[in-house]
């Protein structure tokens, strides 16, 4: 099996327990339905909805001259108005997204795909759309689409840091952003920003290793980025603790801000956790992104 397989096989486990995303029943009322089922409502549509009783105002052109013709009353056939969701998926391959301590099942990098490709196949199941940022893919529909997405999610980048890709992102659409969210704030910043000019709602998903949030360093210790271009040595390391945990929350605060401020949904979730209450967490934040 290969690796691309693998990951995809593993993803599908993941999304196993969990029912496809299908809308909430007021989203069939007031919003874009899922995939092809379209809005429960008369409109812009290629399927077949409803005869209805013709009233004084509808033009001649919109009668159904053959089912009015079984009756003494004029009707109006109605088409269902349909406009399938595009989710676009944006995950940090980074290089500081290959750090993994001794305590972690996984990568964040790993765990970043797992969780990208396993929101994928619901999405899927639940007839949408779905993209992938880093690549250019556009979304699209059908199991294609995720073999795509597998051979695609991973792929290295040789930064140090990464920042969200958006072009190609589709107006009124939904995306999500899966990254440590450790490199530069305002380039995460403009992209959610100019996201949300586009009408564009979704989630920020930060996945943080377990060491990330406890920094267990004391005593000589030498902090090197995963790309090696970035080397601190200190012989105290637990003197830093204070400093590096204060800009840790204060970087949480800034997503969490942010995220209110363009009506994004944000989480941080860990790589020694079980993988299903994120994916679980994502499953809500995209509906409530609708």
């Amino acid at each position: 099996m290969s690796e691309a397989e693998a990951l995809r096989s593993r993803a599908e486990d993941l999304a196993a327990p969990f029912p496809p995303l299908l809308a909430a029943a007021e989203h069939l009322a007031a919003t874009v339905i899922l995939g092809e089922h379209g809005r429960r409502r008369a409109g812009l549509g290629d399927e077949f909805w409803q005869y209805r009783p013709a009233l004084p105002g509808d033009e001649a052109r919109m009668i159904d001259w053959r089912r009015s013709g079984r009756s003494d009353v004029h009707y109006v056939r109605e088409k269902e108005w349909q406009a399938a969701q595009s989710v676009s998926l944006w995950v940090d391959t980074a290089q500081s997204m290959n750090f993994r301590s001794a305590k972690a099942p996984r990568s964040k990098s790993e765990a970043a795909a797992l969780l990208a490709l396993a929101a994928a196949v619901l999405l899927v199941r639940g007839g949408e759309r779905v993209g992938h940022t880093n690549s250019g893919l556009p979304p699209r529909a059908g199991n294609q689409q995720l073999a795509r997405l597998s051979a695609l999610l991973g792929a290295p980048d040789e930064a140090d840091f990464g920042a969200p890709e958006i072009r190609g992102l589709p107006h009124h659409g939904r995306t999500l952003f899966i990254s440590d969210f450790l490199g530069d704030i305002s380039a995460v910043e403009a992209a959610v920003t100019s996201a949300s000019d586009r009408d564009i709602s979704g989630a920020l998903v930060q996945v943080l290793d377990p060491e990330e949030e406890a920094f267990p360093f004391d005593g000589r210790t030498i902090f090197e980025s995963m790309g090696g271009s970035l080397s601190h040595e200190t012989l105290r390391a637990r003197d830093l603790r204070d400093r590096y945990l204060d800009r840790l929350a204060a970087r949480k605060a800034a997503l969490g801000d942010l995220a209110r401020a363009t009506g994004w949904q944000m989480a941080t979730f860990h790589t020694d956790k079980p993988m299903s209450s994120a994916l679980l967490w994502i499953f809500a934040a995209l509906e409530r992104t609708h």
